[in-house]
Formats: structure tokens, C-alpha cells, sequence
């Protein structure tokens, strides 16, 4: 008996050794841009379905500063957690002495995993362009723009057309684009209604896309579909980072109905990526923020001194962003990773460790 028991606690220890050392072989980073605790919150209070956040059972918090100052912007957050490294506020993945750093989708390429990426906004901006592209400023969208010829990505899903096609160098890059073996999207209705899974530039709109209060409907959640699919042709694996990015965009304008909407949608995107995930069961879903916006709270009504206590009007402290501490949000494979407090930088370093990147 005592033999049996034994070769028992033997066999439980090993299988959880094995599911504690597990690597997942793909990765979906989810990043709410300006996305705070209120924010989250404020999409569930709000939200008449179950919100798919309560879906996750490891979470930790990441310090948000840049290395310039203790308030970031996107392109140095959105830097710190694609290459590992803090670097100064404006930069897109180069360091503080402006060179150039390595992100983490280019190190999946080198590995031979599909990449892509999806966003509500301009493809060039700070948070796309921090995985793809090295530039000194992230207003040099044009620059940007003609980096994603010097990569191998296999899909990628936003807006900022004209930053590819009406050039100030008078250069197409859809035409290259093409050469090299793409297929151009310029039109929603196609793209979606294309069943295409080879390389795919799908550039949707001359800038941005809509925002949800001006009809943008289901387009992330179709976007992330279609990227998946165009991602497991390769059986390699892949890392994909989907944007939710006018979350911010309402925290600057101190709109919270603009919050609510762009949460909601973007619980929604969370959703299907945890539904993948489930299913594949060889998937890590994280999701996280790269700074918050607004300094949002949700407080009662003030009259004087009284509050009331039964109902919530948001609040803004600010139309930049703060310095608090994000969210990140994990499931899947190596999910335990993702607990505790830690510098942002170390998204990066937890990603590559359990995808053993070289």
C-alpha cells in the first residue's frame, strides 16, 4: 500500500512539474491602450453580458514608467514590453541612445513563427509600430511605414493607407507590398468576405477606423479571426498583438461614454481570443495596457461634503495619462508567469522565456 501511494504522489508531482514547465507555442498579446483599473470596471458595471476579464484567474500589475520620465506615453510603453528595455517617452524600439532594439516579433520571425498585428487606429501608430519598426520619433509615420518592407510579418490589420500610398517620396508601398507577395486590402467588405490566409495588408481606412459610437461594429473581432486564421497555416506557432487603442482616445477627451464603448468592445475581442485558447490548449492569452489615461475615476455625485453612494459619475483628474499601474491579464499556457508586480519591461522577458526565443 505504502508502495502504491507512493508511485501515487510520484505520478500527481510529475504531472504538475509538466504543466508548470509547459511552453505555449502561441502567444496573443491583447493591449487596451490607456486602459486603467476604472477603465475595466467601468466596461463591466456597464456591460450586459458577463465581462470575459472575470475569465482570468492570474493576474499581476505593471509599473507603467518610461526611462525619461515617471509617466509614459505609448511608444515607450508600448517599447518596454516588445524589447524588454525602458527607453525615452516618443521612441520606437530603440534604446535611449537612440539604437536600434530587437522586439519580439521580430524575434518569432527568426524563430520561424508567424507574426501579426491588428489595431483600431493607423497601423503607424506608437503601439503597432513599436513590434515592427525602429524610429527616433513616433510621428515619423512615413518612416514607419516603409520598416514593415524589412520584416516577414504575415498579416497585418488597421488603419493609415495613405502613409503607404501617398508618400512625400511619391513611393506605393502597397505595389511593393504586392511584389513581395502580399495581399492588398483596402476595403472592409472584401477583406472580411475574402477566405485569402496567405500574406494579407489590410489597410482600411486612409487614417483610423471608426470609433464604436460612430459605427464600427464587430471589425476587431472579425480582424482577430482573420488574422488567426492566416496564423495557423504555420504549425510552427505564432505571436499576434491585437490593439484596442481608442480606449486612450476617450481618456483624452474625457469622454466616458467613448470608454465605456471601446472596453466593451474590446472585452468582447478578449473573449474570442480566451475561446482559442481554450480550444487550442497550446495558446497564452495576455492582456494588458500600456499606460492609463485621464486619471479616470468612478465616484458618486458631490454635493458639498455628501456623496451619493448609489450612483456613478466619472471623473477625470487629467486629459494626459497617469502613473498608475496596469492590469495584465493571463491564460493559458504559463499563465502563472504573469503574477505579482514587476516592471513592464518584463512582459517581454516572461513572453520570450516561455517561448524559448534565441
Amino acid at each position: 500500500m505504502q508502495k502504491l501511494i507512493a508511485v501515487f504522489l510520484l505520478v500527481i508531482f510529475s504531472v504538475s512539474a509538466q504543466a508548470k514547465n509547459a511552453k505555449p507555442k502561441n502567444i496573443i498579446l491583447l493591449v487596451g491602450d490607456g486602459m486603467g483599473i476604472s477603465q475595466i470596471t467601468y466596461g463591466i458595471l456597464n456591460n450586459r453580458d458577463v465581462s470575459n476579464f472575470t475569465r482570468f484567474k492570474n493576474i499581476g500589475l505593471s509599473k507603467t514608467s518610461s526611462a525619461s520620465e515617471d509617466i509614459t506615453d505609448s511608444a515607450a510603453g508600448a517599447t518596454a514590453f516588445s524589447t524588454g528595455y525602458k527607453t525615452y517617452n516618443g521612441a520606437i524600439a530603440v534604446d535611449v541612445n537612440k539604437k536600434p532594439l530587437e522586439t519580439i516579433l521580430e524575434i518569432a520571425e527568426k524563430n520561424n513563427l508567424a507574426t501579426g498585428l491588428v489595431t483600431t487606429c493607423d497601423i503607424t501608430h506608437a503601439t503597432p509600430a513599436a513590434f515592427i519598426s525602429h524610429q527616433v520619433f513616433r510621428n515619423l509615420h512615413e518612416e514607419i511605414a516603409a520598416d514593415f518592407l524589412n520584416t516577414d510579418i504575415d498579416i497585418f490589420v488597421g488603419g493609415g493607407l495613405k502613409n503607404f500610398n501617398q508618400r512625400a517620396d511619391g513611393v506605393d508601398l502597397t505595389q511593393v507590398l504586392q511584389k513581395n507577395g502580399y495581399k492588398i486590402y483596402t476595403n472592409e467588405a472584401e477583406f472580411f468576405a475574402d477566405d485569402y490566409v496567405g500574406k494579407t495588408a489590410a489597410l482600411l481606412a486612409e487614417k483610423h477606423l471608426a470609433k464604436m459610437q460612430n459605427n464600427r461594429k464587430d471589425y476587431q473581432e472579425k480582424a482577430l479571426a482573420k488574422a488567426l486564421k492566416v496564423l495557423l497555416k504555420n504549425k510552427n506557432g505564432f505571436f499576434l498583438m491585437v490593439e484596442g487603442s481608442q480606449i486612450d482616445w476617450g481618456g483624452h477627451e474625457n469622454d466616458a461614454e467613448y470608454i465605456k464603448q471601446e472596453v466593451i468592445d474590446f472585452d468582447r475581442v478578449v473573449g474570442k481570443a480566451l475561446d482559442f485558447a481554450a480550444q487550442d490548449k497550446n495558446t497564452l492569452v495576455i492582456v494588458t495596457a500600456d499606460h492609463e489615461t485621464g486619471g479616470f475615476a468612478l465616484t458618486g455625485k458631490n454635493n458639498q461634503k455628501t456623496e451619493n453612494y448609489g450612483s456613478i459619475t466619472p471623473k477625470f483628474t487629467s486629459f494626459g495619462h497617469s502613473a498608475a499601474m496596469v492590469p495584465v491579464f493571463a491564460y493559458g499556457v504559463g499563465a502563472e508567469e504573469f503574477a505579482g508586480i514587476y516592471e513592464n519591461t518584463e512582459i517581454f522577458w516572461k513572453m520570450k522565456k516561455l517561448l524559448s526565443y534565441q
